[in-house]
This record gives structure tokens, sequence and C-alpha cells, in this order.
């Protein structure tokens, strides 16, 4: 069900800022403000290809909206702004025996999914030179902490995002979250281990705090640290570095690590996880090629929170996420920008990863495979009066290979159909 509620609330905090905020101070904070209507149109059709399993296709078809008015500063030393943002969706198609598709609510005891569902947020903030302070409804790209937009409503989190670019060249980001709301939720709820046990066991909060500092305009490096209260610690080392290889090429390194070990209470156990991981890649013109190692240490898998929330950080994460005990995992990336061959607008990306010696407490950890080929498509209008709407075919085919190599895990075809248009006033 959509909260309204929260939306109205919305309205009505942003009416009373305009009221308790001098004309004089207001300038900015109307002239500089960003209001936003986001269209999605999503199909998803994953088939399992067994006929005789009675969920063995998911899917379903919705139309989604995501609003957001993004407030300018007020003037002054210290400044403040207000943020309202309002996400809302309605199924399209009959699909309510089709199961959890991973995008709209599932209810099991009904046995059919939600036909409408949404929330809305708010979003403060104060600024004082260069450090920002944001309380409210978030969207973090960041190692500890990542929002998710590969479904219909987006994976946001709430507390409060301390950012500050004081120092030239370095930016620290600490901050607390203690709620997530997750792709297919209409509310929010306090965070727990996705691959956990029992979801029963919730923390109280997300502290994190880190530091990325740029040596070059070619090179970069992070460190972050993150502490899922009574559950895990999180640490997280990662290097970015770009060079001009000449002649047109250039070449992009991303080195990743991370280290996770359990926390206070340890709710769900004691958590045995690192990872380390490169990609490289290889561009020229419109081509790119890249190829990337990844490799899970530990008897734990990596931790991901409620949704299975994201770690793009990882250079192998993708729909399956290659996060088992032990897994080694390795892909093969090419992209393609059809500008170059006068169709601006229009991109592929097709990959293929494959991960190896994954423990499942068996002796064969050599033949326990799981393989993920991608095949994205995608084209944006240019001009006329469709310019702006955006079309996207993505085919996701998974593989998986148990102890023999012939016993057969959740194998599965996966198509999305994607349209996207936003208003902007």
């Amino acid at each position: 069900m959509f909260q309204k509620s929260w939306l109205a609330s919305g309205v009505a905090a942003a009416g009373l800022m305009g009221m308790l905020v001098p004309m004089s101070a207001q300038a900015d904070f109307v002239k500089d403000r960003q209001i936003s209507l986001g269209l999605r149109n999503f199909y998803i059709d994953r088939d399992f290809n067994q006929e005789d399993a009675p969920k063995s296709r998911l899917g379903s078809w919705t139309q989604g909206f995501d609003f957001r008015a993004i407030s300018g500063y007020t003037e002054g030393t210290v400044q403040f702004g207000l943020d309202v943002s309002g996400q809302y969706a309605f199924r399209l198609d009959g699909g309510g025996g089709r199961g959890p598709d991973t995008i709209i609510p599932y209810d099991d005891s009904k046995g059919e999914q939600a036909h409408e569902y949404g929330r809305a947020a708010l979003t403060g903030k104060m600024r004082y030179s260069k450090t920002e302070l944001k309380v409210g409804e978030h969207r973090p790209m960041l190692p500890v902490a990542f929002y998710d937009d590969t479904r219909q409503l987006i994976t946001t989190y709430h507390g409060f995002l301390l950012e500050s670019r004081e120092v030239d060249k370095l930016t620290l980001t600490a901050g607390r979250f203690t709620e997530i709301s997750s792709r297919e939720s209409s509310g929010r709820e306090k965070m727990y281990l996705f691959n956990g046990p029992d979801i029963k066991r919730r923390s109280d909060g997300l502290n994190f705090g880190g530091a990325t500092y740029a040596f070059s305009p070619a090179l970069n490096a992070s460190y972050f640290y993150g502490q899922l209260e009574d559950i895990y610690q999180q640490h997280y080392l990662g290097v970015t570095h770009n060079a001009d290889l000449g002649g047109g090429y250039g070449l992009k390194t991303d080195l990743r690590y991370f280290d996770n070990s359990e926390d206070g209470k340890a709710l769900y156990g004691n958590i045995d996880n690192h990872s380390y991981g490169a990609m490289t890649t290889v561009r020229k013109g419109a081509h790119a090629i890249g190829v990337g190692y990844q490799r899970m240490l530990g008897e734990s898998v990596f931790p991901t929170l409620n949704g299975f929330a994201p770690q793009p950080y990882l250079v192998n994460w993708s729909t399956v996420g290659f996060v088992k005990p032990n897994e080694s995992s390795w892909q093969l990336r090419y992209d393609l920008d059809f500008a170059a061959y006068g169709v601006p607008g229009l991109k592929l990306m097709t990959r293929y990863l494959r991960g190896t010696g994954i423990d499942r407490g068996n002796n064969a950890l050599d033949q326990n495979v799981e393989s993920e080929r991608n095949f994205f498509l995608s084209y944006v209008v240019q001009s006329g009066p469709l310019k702006g709407v955006g079309f996207e075919w993505r085919n996701i085919d998974v593989k998986t290979r148990f102890g023999t190599g012939t016993a057969s895990g959740p194998d599965y075809q996966e198509n999305r159909l994607i349209t996207t248009y936003t208003f902007k006033f």
C-alpha cells in the first residue's frame, strides 16, 4: 500500500520551510531547485525451465513513478534545504500467481503479488562551507551501502550522512543508517543479513566512515569502515587508475579489497569473509574490453543487506553475485558505443562471468561451478517529440552445476524490457 501520509507530510514540511525562511534568504533555495518525475515501464520474465515446479516462472509488468524535488540552499553562512521524494508503482498484468519476482511485494499467505506499492520520504540538509549534512532518505553510492535501481522502486536508506571536502582532493564521509527500504518493499525496516538464517535478528544501525583521496587526475584511493551493529564489521580499500597508452588507447584499472568479520553480539554467528578483485579495461574509441578476477576467502558468504542490496564495488558483482565461500570468479566484458558509427544513443554491453571452487561442504570444490552471460542493448532517442525516451533489453542466462558437474542448480533465462523517460520541471 502506498504510504500517502508520508508524501503529505513532505508537502507540509516544504510549505513550513517556505514560511519560516525569510524571503531574502530564499533566492537560492528556490532558484537552484531541481524537480523531476521519472517514468519507468518494467517487464521482467525469469524462466527456470522446470515445468513440474510450482513457481518455475516468475515475473511481472509494472509502471513506476519516481518524483524528486531537490531544493537549493538558503543564503547565509550556515545554509539549509529540504528534499522531497515519492516512489509509486502499479502492476499492469495479471501476474498474481507468478510468485516473488524481486520487484512487487509478495504475500505468501495469499500466494499473490500486490497490485500497487510505493513510499515517500523527506531529506533535510544543512551546509557550511564545503561540508554538508543530510538527514532523512538517502541514495548512497558507497562501498558500505549502495542504492539499487535495477528493478522498479529504488532501494534507499534512512539516517544521516555527513560529507566534507574542506581539504583539496580529499573527501571525508561519515554517517549512520538505521533503516532500509528495499526494492520490493512499501515501507522501511531495520537492517539484517540477506543471507542470514533468521531475519528476525535485526541490527539497530549501520555506522560508517571513510575517505577518498585523489593523488592525481588519474589516480585515487579510498578506505571505508562499516559496522552493522551486532552483526558484522567491514573494511574496504580500493584504488582506481586511468592511463593514457597513446594512439587513442586508454587503460582503466580497479583494485578492490574487503574484509568482513562478526561484530558485537554476532547475531548471525561468526562471519569469516575477505575478498580481493581486479578489473582492467582497455578502451579505444567506441570499443572497450575488460577482464576481471575476484576471489572470496574464508568460510562465509560475502554479507549483503535486506533485499539483496547490491555491492557493485565487487568487480564481479552481477545477478548471481559470485560471493560464495572460497569462490574464484572471472569475467570478460565488451562495450560498444554506436555513436561512432552514426547511431548516437545506441549502446551494447555483453559479458560472461564464471565462478568455480565453491565450498558447499563437500570435497569436489573444483566441480562446483556457476556462470552468467549478459547481453544488454539500450537506446535513448536523441531528437524529435520522443527525445529522451530510453529503451533497454537485458537478457541474462544463468547456469549452475554442483558436485560432479552434472547436477543442475537453479538455472534460468531472464529477460527485462525497460522503457524510461524523465520530466524535468
